[in-house]
């Protein structure tokens, strides 16, 4: 398998390097970078994401990246979306009502409902929904993951739906619309489980003819 060339994109918001780093661990020639052509030619596209809905998109916007991550998303090459990142890729949230999303996962972010305490900050085992995702394969038979967040994603087709958690009543935690994933965890903080599913996308990414 050659070494697959990996786009993260920067537009400032957050810890990006982590997730650039931790894809390099896992056998990437994983670049941070805003530059156009560099993601048109890449084997797939991470887009990560930390803090507030709204404020990343205009981050995102603001350095010119929204053409190339629909671009990219559109292109059919494995897409990855992780936390905010994987919001964005919504059509809207409740967190931000006047805010539009990417609409490349249909579908609203919404709160978590009223239970337990928000945000959930902690470990929390991920029940997969389809055994046959190749982004969850090897994750081992609990896999723990970490989480930091107050929303999450709802899409329009809930068969979308890859992975859940249970946190006072059913959480969504990752998502498949054909060739993009997307994860509202931490993969890069969620040591072995979490750095499995990185190579599981670098493989994606690296067995592309």
């Amino acid at each position: 398998m050659k070494r697959p060339l990996i786009a993260v994109l920067d537009y400032g918001i957050g810890n990006l390097h982590s997730a650039q780093k931790a894809l390099e661990h896992e056998g990437a020639d994983a670049r941070l970078t805003a530059d156009p052509g560099l993601i048109a030619g890449a084997d797939g596209v991470v887009l990560p994401g930390v803090g507030a809905f709204g404020a990343c998109l205009d981050a995102l916007r603001g350095v010119g990246l929204e053409r190339p991550a629909r671009e990219a998303a559109e292109s059919g090459r494995p897409f990855l979306g992780i936390c905010v990142g994987m919001q964005m890729l919504f059509t809207k949230s409740e967190e931000n009502e006047g805010a539009a999303g990417l609409d490349l996962i249909p579908g609203t972010v919404t709160w978590i409902p009223a239970g337990p305490k928000i945000p959930q900050m902690q470990w929390n085992r991920l029940d997969i929904v389809d055994p046959a995702e190749p982004m969850l394969a090897h994750l081992g038979a609990e896999p723990y993951v970490y989480f930091v967040h107050s929303l999450h994603g709802v899409p329009d087709d809930a068969a979308m739906v890859a992975a859940t958690v249970e946190y006072g009543t059913t959480i969504n935690a990752a998502f498949r619309r054909d060739n993009v994933f997307a994860v509202q965890f931490h993969p890069e903080k969620s040591s072995r489980p979490g750095l499995q599913l990185l190579r599981n996308f670098v493989d994606v990414c690296g067995n592309r003819p």
